[in-house]
């Protein structure tokens, strides 16, 4: 390993990257990766990435977005969502030489945790991470297909005791969907402090750092802007954060990433949730998105219960974490 230099990611990396990341997968993600090199330039606190140098080539590369709050828990979180070997270089121990100096730097700025996400169907990767100490995290990865969200209707002008429409019995009659009900409109950056306010009044925890960054990450670095606010009478009332990406020939990522959703927990049960994923579904299909994924904590049950009722369903792809001593 003496022929090996580590060394952090410089902007002039990313052809070599783009061309190994080529040879990996088949494919190029050039605008995926400007995007995310653009944000660790401009946000250096937010990622650590550092690259393996093999005979003087660049041989390897690790890219982990540092976030607060993630999942609910306090302090910061690694997430390692961008990694590589060159082909030609694999089998030599540089992976886990990539791993071992991002923990050095994790460790350094006192951050215990790394996660990554794996799939199923790669044993060759689960096999990797798991002989450099990860383990199976007990957050969930559920997945949905982006065909319209079926729903009982509710009768126009027909309210309950509370004030909430009532649920028309009979299954059948899908004409008055919640999207058309309550008014969904593309989430904007000034609408960072009611984001913030509803998801206080629903953890009883100030998150403004987690959804600043997530916002950035929403309005910024994602390749088309899918995330969405609810209102009524012009004041946000819920709110659903997702991005997608250019893929391959800069034809639109076919997953989406849905992050966070919320609602004002004097809107519950008012079919607030259901009308931003009916808009968040129907605008993905239209881009040609087939499926949406998300990652629940085990201990979330009223969130597992809800995207449960909208047809999501376990993924095949696992999170994996690993606690750095």
């Amino acid at each position: 390993m003496g022929e090996l230099q580590l060394r952090p990611l410089h902007r002039d990396d990313l052809d070599r990257i783009c061309g190994i990341e080529s040879r990996i997968t088949g494919h190029s993600r050039k605008g995926f990766l400007e995007k995310r090199f653009m944000a660790a330039a401009e946000s250096p606190d937010g990622f650590i990435a550092c690259v393996a140098v093999r005979r003087g080539k660049l041989a390897g590369y690790a890219i982990a977005r540092i976030q607060e709050g993630e999942f609910g828990a306090p302090g910061a979180v690694a997430t390692l969502d961008v990694v590589g070997i060159d082909p030609d270089a694999q089998g030599k121990g540089i992976g886990k030489a990539l791993l071992a100096e991002l923990e050095g730097r994790m460790k350094a700025r006192g951050i215990e945790t790394l996660r990554t996400q794996v799939d199923w169907g790669n044993p060759a990767m689960i096999r990797f991470f798991s002989s450099t100490g990860f383990l199976l995290a007990p957050a969930q990865v559920l997945e949905r297909d982006t065909s319209p969200l079926r729903e009982e209707s509710r009768e126009a002008g027909s309210v309950g005791p509370e004030g909430r429409s009532r649920i028309r019995a009979g299954g059948d009659d899908y004409e008055s969907l919640s999207r058309d009900r309550v008014p969904v409109r593309s989430l904007k950056e000034e609408d960072l402090a009611a984001v913030v306010r509803i998801d206080r009044k629903l953890t009883r925890r100030d998150r403004s750092a987690y959804y600043a960054a997530k916002l950035r990450e929403m309005l910024k670095e994602s390749g088309i802007r899918v995330s969405l606010v609810a209102e009524e009478d012009g004041f946000v009332i819920g709110f659903v954060m997702a991005r997608v990406d250019f893929g391959e020939f800069g034809k639109v990522d076919k997953v989406a990433i849905l992050d966070t959703i919320g609602v004002h927990p004097g809107f519950a049960g008012s079919g607030i949730g259901h009308a931003l994923l009916s808009q968040l579904f129907l605008n993905l299909a239209t881009l040609q998105v087939e499926s949406v994924l998300t990652q629940v904590s085990p201990e979330n049950i009223d969130l597992q219960r809800f995207l449960y009722s909208c047809g999501f369903h376990p993924s095949q792809r696992l999170i994996l974490s690993k606690t750095i001593p």
